[in-house]
């Protein structure tokens, strides 16, 4: 038994659970030529829908094919001879093409081509059988031969032995017709009760097919709905396709950016290898380090009582400064009274000349009245800074005031001038001066002079010389 590329789905369904009504065949001959393609032809049914796995099988009836009526409501009667039992027993098959719409006409009439390669070389009794994709046969056709046409016209030469074979197959022939031939009459009764079946269930068929115009509107109205699904699930599957392109380019340059990842984690780990090494490194500068701050440690230990040496110092000199600046207030002080003595002795000072002039011109009146030269006098009258050592002797009397300039000149003598002004005694300069030199800070080893505002760096350079 021959196939083809792939087999067909089968079953060990009987007989007794077939259809056969639901597929018809047209046009079957008695027999056909070998060596040419054969065409099966064939229609579907009201009801029935195919499906794509169903397929048309060659099946061999053999000598003992056995007669099975069925009865149908569109065909009433049909004689089927089938002499084999599972839709396994096929000889050959082939694939049926679905129609594109079933509600057509034109689309219930079908047909496939068997290739002579495929098809029998004996001449046995073979039919076609439609079996769907669950292994259930609904429809075979009756039973034809593969043969010339001019084989009844050829003279058949048999031996004893096959025409004693052949009257042992006729008397079988004709025991088996005689069980056939009660069968019949059997098979009759059953038609007649199957008659009466038949009636009721013509009237439960028109039920049903009321029933049956109620489900196609449903129906129709269900496949409109999913129809409609169906334009939403395509424009779905269009945006997915579109995002599924979107996905791939992303994916691919995800993938680009893997590879510079790569590239990069390569140039890391070299790099973490580089870092290693360092750290290798590091680790011993870090003992050669940690040796040396112990070292650092023992040396700032010992700046640190430098430090609290300093500190004392620092205490101390203080403590100095406290007292200078104390002192300092104190001459201060002082000197703002000796500077108010000044004032009171300046301000004498200038009541005094300005009497002394007076002196003068009333000394000057005096001799012109006399009738005597001031210049010509062989004494001079002693001037102020003479500082009054004798009296005048052209004065007959003497000069009353001698006795207070003799008794100011030497409070005259004793003050210094001020270099900037050139005045005598205490001046505003000298006093700045005095102010200046208490509030700046004088070395007492170098005699370098700081502002008073420049404390700390005074005691480090007074410190840095007891180093």
């Amino acid at each position: 038994m021959e196939k083809t590329i792939e087999d067909p789905p089968t079953s060990a369904v009987l007989l007794d659970h077939c259809h056969f009504s639901q597929v018809i065949f047209n046009s079957v001959e008695k027999f056909y030529i070998p060596g040419g393609d054969v065409t099966c032809r064939y229609t579907f049914t009201q009801h029935f829908i195919p499906r794509q796995k169903d397929w048309i099988g060659i099946f061999r009836c053999g000598l003992n094919w056995t007669i099975q009526l069925l009865i149908t409501p569109d065909t009433g009667s049909i004689w089927h001879q089938v002499g084999w039992k599972t839709v396994r027993e096929y000889y050959t098959f082939m694939w049926v093409t679905l129609p594109i719409d079933l509600n057509n006409k034109s689309a219930k009439q079908q047909e496939v081509q068997f290739k002579a390669y495929y098809l029998p070389k004996d001449d046995e009794y073979y039919q076609f059988c439609y079996v769907d994709q669950d292994g259930v046969v609904r429809g075979a056709s009756i039973p034809f031969q593969f043969r010339p046409e001019n084989e009844e016209d050829i003279l058949v030469v048999t031996t004893q032995g096959e025409v004693e074979e052949i009257e042992q197959h006729n008397k079988e022939l004709c025991k088996e017709n005689q069980e056939l031939k009660d069968s019949c009459v059997s098979l009759q009764k059953q038609n007649s009760d199957m008659q009466a079946e038949l009636q009721k269930k013509q009237e439960e068929l028109e039920t049903l097919q009321s029933i049956n115009k109620k489900l196609e509107l449903k129906v129709k109205e269900q496949k409109d709905y999913w129809e409609t699904e169906l334009l939403q699930l395509k424009e779905q599957n269009q945006k997915m396709s579109s995002e599924n392109e979107k996905m791939g380019i992303r994916v691919d340059q995800l993938q680009a950016q893997l590879s510079t990842q790569e590239k990069e984690m390569e140039k890391l780990v070299q790099g973490d290898q580089d870092k290693t090494e360092q750290l290798e490194h590091l680790k011993k500068e870090n003992g050669h380090l940690f040796l040396s701050l112990t070292e650092q440690r023992k040396d700032q230990k010992k700046l640190e009582q430098t430090v609290e040496e300093m500190k004392q110092n620092e205490t101390t000199a203080m403590k100095k400064q406290q007292e200078l600046m104390d002192e300092n207030f104190d001459l201060s002080r002082r000197l703002s009274e000796k500077k108010m003595i000044c004032n009171a002795l300046q301000r004498e000072k200038e009541r005094l000349e300005g009497e002394n002039d007076l002196l003068k011109r009333e000394n000057s009146r005096l001799l012109s009245y006399m009738g005597l030269d001031f210049n010509s006098l062989p004494y001079q009258v002693p001037t102020s800074d003479e500082g009054g050592a004798g009296q005048n002797p052209g004065l007959v009397y003497g000069n009353p005031y001698s006795g207070i300039q003799e008794s100011s000149s030497p409070s005259q003598l004793s003050i210094k001038k001020c270099p900037i002004c050139k005045a005598d005694g205490i001046c505003d300069h000298t006093l700045e001066q005095q102010q200046m030199q208490a509030l700046c800070l004088n070395c007492p080893i170098c005699d370098k002079i700081f502002p008073a505002t420049e404390k700390q760096i005074f005691e480090d350079h007074v410190f840095c010389h007891s180093l």
